[in-house]
């Protein structure tokens, strides 16, 4: 039974900084691509940042410079830094993790259910 746990997410001022951790278990974690989603009131689910099996990222222009997406094989955890944070960071943050990666993109089989986090101006 695929398990993936995310926590972290909080209220922060923008400027103020976050890590997002995505304990992952029931799959042979090192083999799938992981990646983080988010999802703002009103508006579509987005891919924030991907990390493939080789350890290769991609992230979104919108948070390129601000986020680090890292994982840990031994621990079966994914990580998302996010540093100066802005108001339009805001949404429910996902992990979630997948066997196809395309293009920096990776592919969900999985989900979390979600860890919100909220920056105020």
């Amino acid at each position: 039974q695929v398990q993936l746990v995310e926590s972290g997410g909080g209220s922060v001022q923008a400027g103020g900084s976050l890590r997002l951790s995505c304990a992952a278990s029931g799959y042979t974690y090192s083999s799938y691509c992981m990646g983080w989603f988010r999802q703002a009131p009103g508006k579509e689910r987005e891919g924030v940042a991907a990390i493939d099996s080789d350890g290769s990222t991609s992230y979104a222009d919108s948070v390129k410079g601000r986020f680090t997406i890292s994982k840990d094989n031994a621990k079966n955890t994914l990580y998302l830094q996010m540093n100066s944070l802005k108001p339009e960071d805001t949404a429910m943050y996902y992990c979630a993790a997948g066997l196809i990666s395309s293009g920096g993109y990776c592919y969900p089989n999985y989900w979390g259910q979600g860890t919100q986090v909220t920056v105020s101006s």
